[in-house]
């Protein structure tokens, strides 16, 4: 390279990356007397609460009775992990017509980046409680439903409230 040929700058790096959040989400996973406390199951939708908002990122616990679900959405924008700390639950991601399904059991982590579309469900016969970590904190996500070609297609948008 010429002395004369510009170069790019490096790109700074994320604040919190799928990566860290799923380490954030551990952290707080480790420190049951922090959350257990908390924990409430409401019918006929799930309960869920933020434990801390920051500049950079927050993190929420919720909790899921058999049955209770997410709709297909996305986070707005912002990175996630999410890890299960009581209970089982599945978790479809939408890459193609057909949606693609995993089990998180308890202690099972996921991490996703700012593009992820996913519904999450309790399939299992017991209760279950997780906790959400997101970069940068939300203020939005948008839903979604399946189109007849088995595509999420979107629905709507809401603003989610500091």
């Amino acid at each position: 390279m010429s002395a004369t040929a510009a170069t790019a700058p490096a790109p700074a790096p994320a604040v919190h990356t799928p990566t860290r959040l799923a380490a954030t989400v551990r952290a707080y996973a480790a420190r049951p007397a922090l959350w257990r406390p908390l924990v409430r199951f409401t019918v006929p939708d799930r309960w869920y609460r933020r434990l801390e908002r920051t500049g950079e990122f927050e993190v929420w616990l919720l909790t899921w009775l058999p049955g209770q679900a997410t709709e297909i959405h996305d986070h707005g924008g912002s990175s996630g992990a999410f890890g299960v700390v009581d209970g089982a639950l599945a978790e479809l991601t939408f890459p193609g017509a057909e949606p693609h399904t995993r089990t998180l059991a308890t202690g099972g982590v996921r991490a996703f980046g700012p593009r992820h579309i996913h519904q999450v469900v309790n399939r299992g016969a017991r209760p279950a409680v997780s906790i959400h970590a997101y970069a940068p904190a939300l203020t939005g996500q948008a839903y979604y439903r399946r189109g007849a070609d088995g595509r999420p297609r979107l629905l709507r948008t809401e603003a989610v409230d500091a």
